[in-house]
Formats: C-alpha cells, sequence, structure tokens
C-alpha cells in the first residue's frame, strides 16, 4: 500500500480524535481523573486499531483494484465525537477513504466489505482471547468495540458500508449484519 504524508496526517488525527473521544466516554468525562491515561491507552488500541485497520481494509481492496485511494479525516465530525463524548455518547464518522477509479457495483460492495470484515475479524480475536482466559480491559473493549464498528457500518443508510453492501449482494450484507450482532452479543453489550 502506498501513503502520502497527507494521508498520514488523516489518518493520525482521526485516531487520535477517536481515541480521545472514547476515552472521555470511558472515564465519564473526567479528563483529569487518574484512570484517564489507561482509559486512552485502551481506547487507542481498541478503538484506534479498529478504526485505522476498518480504514486500510477499504484501502488495501480498492488499491488491488487498481484504484486511487487515500484517507481523509472529517475534522468537523472529529470535533463533534469528542464534544459528544463528554455527554455521554458518541457517533463517529472520522472520515472515510476516498477512492478514484473503475468501481461498478461488485467491485465498490468488495472494496466496501473489507471494513467491517476487518472488524468482525478483530472482535473474533479478542472474543478468542477472552475464552481462553486472557480477560482484561483490553480484551473486553476491544470485543465490544469492534464488533460494534462491524454492526454499526452495516446500517444501509448514507455513505456507510451497509448501504453499498446491501446494493451489491444481500446475502454477504445479511451475513455481515448477523456475525457483527451475534459478536454483540458475546460482548454482553444487547
Amino acid at each position: 500500500m502506498k501513503f502520502s504524508e497527507t494521508e498520514i496526517e488523516h489518518l493520525f488525527k482521526a485516531w487520535l480524535a477517536i481515541s480521545l473521544a472514547f476515552a472521555i466516554l470511558l472515564s465519564k468525562g473526567n479528563v483529569f481523573s487518574s484512570d484517564f491515561g489507561i482509559m486512552l491507552l485502551v481506547s487507542g488500541f481498541t478503538v484506534g486499531l479498529g478504526f485505522l485497520l476498518h480504514e486500510l481494509g477499504h484501502k488495501y481492496v480498492a488499491q488491488k483494484y487498481h484504484c486511487f485511494a487515500e484517507f481523509r479525516a472529517f475534522t468537523p465530525m472529529l470535533i463533534l465525537a469528542v464534544a459528544m463524548s463528554f455527554l455521554g455518547f458518541i457517533f463517529a464518522a472520522p472520515g472515510a477513504v476516498m477512492i478514484n477509479g473503475h468501481v461498478n457495483r461488485e467491485r465498490n460492495g468488495k472494496i466496501s466489505v473489507a471494513g467491517p470484515l476487518v472488524n468482525i475479524g478483530l472482535a473474533i480475536i479478542f472474543l478468542g482471547l477472552t475464552l481462553i482466559g486472557f480477560v482484561n480491559m483490553f480484551t473486553q473493549y476491544g470485543l465490544l468495540i469492534n464488533a460494534w464498528l462491524a454492526t454499526f457500518n452495516m446500517i444501509p443508510f448514507w455513505n456507510l458500508d451497509g448501504k453499498k453492501i446491501l446494493r451489491w449482494d444481500k446475502r454477504v450484507y445479511f451475513s455481515l449484519l448477523v456475525g457483527g450482532i451475534a459478536l454483540l452479543l458475546a460482548s454482553g453489550f444487547v
């Protein structure tokens, strides 16, 4: 994969903002608590990794189709995510991989599948670690957040992955949706 300096800056900015927003949420808005540093570390690893690999999944598949693909952060949405975290909830749309090239419905569906599929894979890894007894804040939160990211992105609305996947292949769409929900159930969230 190829990255420009601008893309690296945007990925870092989005990773930092998303990690900060979830750390604020986890610490219930108390950024001066002694636990905030730990929450930032947990969020940076679980949410940050889930977000970063989700976007890189899209980029990888798009570049396999010989498309130009670079991530761009949506700064207003990053600011909104951090601000909302103080209110006890987050709506995060940190940015997207911008794709330019020949992308038909099937290719767009496959590029879109890559992100949620990465999150499902990460959630399964965290679930596996939990099942073998490696239970801590990282594994529990890693399972929850990656299951949530996969499921949330399957909403068939706006510019989310679910809309493009459903338009391409209903079986793939419902398989990913059921997988995400099953992992959410396994995390104890639902």
